[in-house]
């Protein structure tokens, strides 16, 4: 077996096995796409099945060097990821990882921004903004506030479709990662800001493939998530705020507003699509006070 029957054979798996989303694949694909350079870059002539410790260690303490620790250790969880599915299809005994730790790093607490912040962002949008004849202003406005009071990944952003979208329930049906559904509650202002964008979008003469996309460009196709990018640092520019802002940010913002609210853990976990509660607990280090506000609230002898 040689790399490039060994990549397409573990991105089959991760797709039909994983269910695995088409970035995800590409990002676990893009680990042993480096390992690769590295093989060839020192002439060094091995197989998937026949890379052994040494080399691996070798390629790791060449990276090391270029990668911060965070990027270091996704790195090393692909590649056991990679071989560890070559152990399951026999292709090895063993896994050439297993004895390769991640750098230790400390927990990295999510950006935030402020209701204020939210407030100054969304009065920045110029809603008369028009691109072709197309009013494009009403659409950023709706987006800026789907992300933030659903609390939505930029790839769950996109991917909308109007055929999710369940008013008069107050929900929308949110696809995530590994291709499962949830459903997020969604508030009379988000309604409100989607139906007038809807208005706007069937002025636009959009793709077949796009029939049921809720957010389009000009041209009527689906918008890209380099897309959303820009919107937003484009916006943050406008709007003077010193702050480094992502559409991840908004999720963030989302997630410990709720928390700070008195919003149950559980339940934030739920509209996030976290698979663990584990995932949402960093939530408990951006506001420790709610730790002492639930002792103090449900403690005997506080």
């Amino acid at each position: 077996m040689n790399w490039s029957q060994a990549i397409t054979d573990y991105q089959h798996y991760l797709k039909i096995e994983r269910g695995l989303s088409k970035n995800s694949i590409e990002n676990y694909s893009y680990d042993i796409k480096k390992l690769i350079k590295h093989l060839e870059a020192h002439n060094i002539s091995c197989s998937p099945i026949s890379i052994d410790n040494d080399i691996i260690k070798q390629f790791i303490y060449k990276i090391s060097t270029t990668i911060k620790p965070r990027s270091q250790g996704r790195l090393i969880s692909g590649l056991r990821n990679f071989f560890d599915y070559l152990v399951f299809e026999n292709y090895r005994e063993s896994n050439p990882m297993d004895l390769i730790e991640s750098p230790k790093i400390g927990r990295k607490l999510p950006d935030t921004l402020s209701v204020s912040d939210i407030d100054l962002l969304i009065n920045n949008i110029n809603l008369k903004y028009e691109y072709n004849g197309i009013n494009l202003g009403e659409r950023n406005r709706a987006i800026i506030e789907t992300l933030y009071s659903c609390g939505l990944r930029v790839s769950e952003l996109i991917e909308l479709k109007l055929s999710d979208l369940f008013f008069e329930e107050g929900f929308i049906k949110v696809t995530g990662k590994g291709n499962k559904q949830r459903f997020v509650p969604i508030g009379d202002t988000t309604q409100g800001y989607i139906q007038t964008w809807r208005g706007y979008r069937n002025d636009i003469a959009i793709e077949a493939n796009s029939k049921d996309i809720l957010f389009l460009n000009y041209k009527g196709k689906k918008l890209t998530r380099a897309m959303i990018f820009t919107i937003i640092r484009q916006l943050v520019e406008k709007s003077g705020l010193k702050k480094t802002v992502s559409p991840h940010t908004f999720r963030h913002s989302f997630a410990t507003h709720l928390l700070e609210n008195g919003a149950d853990l559980r339940a934030i976990q739920m509209m996030l699509g976290h698979e663990s509660i584990t995932t949402t607990e960093v939530y408990m280090h951006v506001d420790r006070s709610y730790l002492s506000d639930v002792l103090n609230k449900f403690h005997p002898r506080k």
